[in-house]
């Protein structure tokens, strides 16, 4: 193994050696697996590598980062790749995983560092990345770090009509997670599908809804940053200018409003803390509506850890903020064949099926080709909605503007 690759999978080590917990949410992130250069067709018909056509199996490496739950999925997908899938016996994909929150060297910086020191045969392989993290990498080093992806050499996409709005011919989206709003449908009948008709529900239902501290997770991000960010151009979502914070001011004000009908706990206005305590008031029935994640309450519900009465409903005029996982191969890697291989797998219908009964994943391709029992809900999400939010470090400004003037004011 070159020494750099050694350095590479010692200091991840490190990382995961070092916790071995860790939350998802979406923010997530996902291992990679390697298909062959030939991949134009789907395996079975795609002329092999040459490496394997010498009967030796090809190994790629895939870098992924996030929440336990993103190691599950992605240590379930690897093995099916490597055992149950067209490429069994062609391709060996092997996850290196890096648990989000530990250590202080992130993937993007690891990523950026290897572009920036000129590697040129390193084990990146194929990287999972979010819509923040892409935005991001793209910022430091460029997307023409990665490789512009052949859509011949992916069929299995096809019928993906998503598309990311960053780096749009590097990257392959697979699958999506999107804020919604979850309601108890046993005592909301016809929930608000509007951003007007949410404003009238809440004030018209003093208490009945509520939404977790921004920062403290996704969902709560996504509802007071929209609410805000609706006052603006819809290209401000995408940008980390100063320029937008001296036009907060209408967003706050519309925040501060909505505030007075929020969820109270002895006769205050509460917001809990992380995504999952504005669910549990949803399921112990202390409020009837709040913003989550999409396959936080789908999973949950799935196990019965929720009641069966809650759904999900997406805005339709300016939905909340969501997010297409994407897989990228960088031009540093070492295997583009396989990583190809790896990205249409990831777009077949026993891929999209498994991370959507493992982790309530959003389908990419035609939901009619898999089983969606229990998860029928998600047909009603269109991907084509998706709004990206990645304001940079405007985020803590505004943190802290909310932290001071919404919830210490209430």
């Amino acid at each position: 193994m070159k020494m750099k690759k050694l350095l590479a999978i010692l200091t991840v080590g490190a990382m995961v050696a070092a916790t071995l917990t860790g939350c998802g949410g979406s923010q997530e992130a996902a291992p990679a697996a390697e298909p062959a250069k030939e991949a134009a067709a789907p395996a079975a018909e795609a002329a092999p590598a040459e490496e394997a056509e010498s009967g030796e199996v090809q190994k790629i490496t895939l870098w992924a980062t996030g929440s336990e739950n993103v190691n599950a999925i992605f240590d379930t997908l690897t093995k099916d790749f490597n055992t149950n899938s067209e490429y069994a016996g062609k391709y060996e994909v092997e996850l290196q995983f890096m648990l989000s929150g530990t250590g202080t060297q992130t993937l993007t910086d690891m990523l950026a560092a290897a572009k920036k020191a000129g590697e040129t045969d390193t084990d990146y392989d194929i990287v999972d990345l979010s819509g923040d993290d892409l935005s991001k990498m793209v910022s430091l080093i460029g997307e023409e770090s990665f490789v512009k992806l052949d859509a011949s050499k992916i069929p299995n996409a096809a019928g993906v009509k998503a598309k990311s709005s960053i780096a749009t011919d590097y990257c392959q989206p697979y699958r999506g997670t999107t804020v919604i709003l979850a309601y108890d449908s046993a005592k909301v009948a016809t929930p608000p599908k509007t951003v007007g008709e949410l404003a009238d529900w809440i004030k018209a239902n003093p208490g009945r809804f509520g939404y977790n501290q921004p920062g403290t997770g996704g969902a709560g991000d996504s509802f007071a940053r929209t609410a805000v960010y609706n006052f603006l151009p819809e290209e401000a979502l995408t940008s980390s200018d100063e320029k937008w914070v001296s036009e907060w001011d209408e967003g706050f004000a519309y925040l501060k409003d909505l505030g007075k009908s929020m969820y109270q706990s002895g006769g205050d206005v509460v917001y809990v803390a992380k995504n999952q305590g504005t669910l549990d008031l949803l399921n112990q029935g202390e409020i009837d509506m709040c913003p989550n994640w999409a396959d936080m309450v789908l999973s949950q519900r799935a196990k019965g850890e929720i009641k069966d009465s809650i759904k999900i409903t997406q805005l339709t005029d300016k939905p909340f903020t969501g997010s297409l996982q994407s897989l990228v191969i960088p031009t540093f890697g070492s295997h583009e064949d396989g990583a190809y291989a790896f990205i249409n797998y990831m777009l077949s219908a026993q891929a999209q099926e498994i991370m959507l009964k493992q982790m309530a994943a959003i389908p990419l391709i035609d939901a009619n080709t898999m089983d969606m029992t229990g998860y029928e809900d998600l047909k009603e999400l269109s991907v084509d909605n998706f709004r990206l939010m990645s304001i940079g470090d405007l985020s803590t400004q505004f943190n802290e503007r909310w932290d001071n003037e919404i919830g210490a004011g209430n």
